[in-house]
């Protein structure tokens, strides 16, 4: 077999560009031999109808198809890197050398299975450091990325570069591996009462694969209260649960983040809602009908208004019918408070009109 078959089969085996230095080691001959040797290569390709052509990319060779028929071919291609697998790849070619133990800080126990599958393309590398690895980017991930060179200089140079063309300081945030506070959507107004303003609004509930991804850049998940199994089957960090059905649930759910948040602005909004619970105590003292809760939401509504229960009282239930037992609490009530899928507004608004409910509804009972 001829130097010029090894080399040929070499550049369309590797799938990537090989330098002149390790053909010259694989066929025994000297650099500037394999040089000569590539540059008929790439002019034979050239003169012959075919899909395929050798380019130099400064003594590297990569055998591809030519531009005119990827468009073609592309189904056909290896399956390119997922975007939770890119970002990962990207944080560690932007702050190369990275400590592998530092890159899983950032981006969760994931990023050990993207760590392997990306040693296996040949685009990182990881070298013992203590008892962890030290990462970086190979001459592989240049090719890759259409890179002149794997200098760290010029991969962090050309990662801002394209962060600002993709979307400004909100794509670098990706390539920095800035995480997120995550928030389902019902809670947002409640990261403005904790004056926590580093957030996604993101469904964590039945997330599509477009939310799931999104998932990735959040180290800190808050839901709602009794979601926390289903939730854990897709997203692996901290998760917050948090509820609002009364008074003291804001409350409590403003103290349980306030260390994220701004000290002042959780102080003000925990204030703001010890004074509104407190006005409405003080509307329902002229109350005197007892009442029969029908669910265990509605009787601590019912106990924050210090109203009197008893068994044959007026029926107070929420409105969403039936239950997860398979029971419509909703049936034969004589007051309905709203619940949250049936309100618009902000937390607040809509704890306010829960109890606006019971009390509006108590007087017009008293009146007729």
């Amino acid at each position: 077999m001829s130097d010029r078959e090894v080399i040929e089969a070499a550049l369309f085996a590797a799938g990537g560009a090989i330098d002149a230095l390790t053909l010259g080691k694989l066929v025994g001959k000297s650099k500037k031999h394999v040089i000569s040797v590539a540059l008929d290569l790439m002019n034979e390709y050239d003169s012959r109808e075919t899909g395929l052509e050798i380019i130099d990319l400064g003594e590297r060779y990569v055998m591809q198809v030519k531009p005119k028929y990827t468009d073609m071919v592309r189904s056909f291609a290896p399956k390119e890197l997922s975007a939770p697998m890119l970002r990962t790849l990207s944080m560690i070619a932007y702050h190369q050398p990275l400590i592998q133990s530092d890159l899983v800080d950032m981006r969760g126990n994931s990023a050990y299975d993207h760590i392997r599958e990306l040693k296996e393309r040949g685009l990182v590398e990881a070298v013992p450091h203590g008892r962890t690895k030290m990462l970086r980017t190979t001459s592989l991930f240049a090719d890759y990325f259409g890179l002149d060179s794997n200098d760290p200089d010029l991969v962090k140079k050309k990662i801002v570069e394209l962060s600002r063309l993709q979307s400004g300081q909100s794509g670098l945030n990706k390539w920095l591996g800035r995480r997120f506070i995550g928030v389902t959507p019902m809670y947002e107004s409640l990261m403005e009462m904790c004056g926590i303003r580093e957030y996604k609004v993101i469904n964590a509930y039945d997330p599509t694969e477009e939310e799931l991804d999104e998932l990735e850049d959040v180290y800190k998940l808050i839901i709602s209260t009794g979601y926390l199994e289903k939730v854990s089957k897709h997203y692996d960090g901290e998760i917050v649960e948090v509820s609002s059905t009364t008074f003291d649930d804001l409350i409590d759910s403003i103290k349980l983040l306030e260390g994220i948040g701004d000290h002042e602005r959780a102080e003000s909004s925990i204030s703001l809602v010890t004074d509104l619970k407190e006005r409405y105590t003080s509307k329902a003292l002229v109350i005197s009908k007892k009442v029969q809760p029908a669910t265990e939401m509605v009787a601590r509504i019912v106990s924050d208004l210090r109203l009197g229960v008893s068994s044959t009282g007026i029926v107070i239930a929420p409105d969403y019918g039936t239950s997860t037992d398979g029971v419509d609490v909703s049936e034969g009530a004589d007051i309905l408070i709203p619940t949250h899928r049936n309100m618009d507004g902000d937390l607040l608004d809509r704890v306010c009109s829960k109890y606006d409910a019971v009390i509006e509804g108590l007087k017009k009972l008293e009146d007729s």
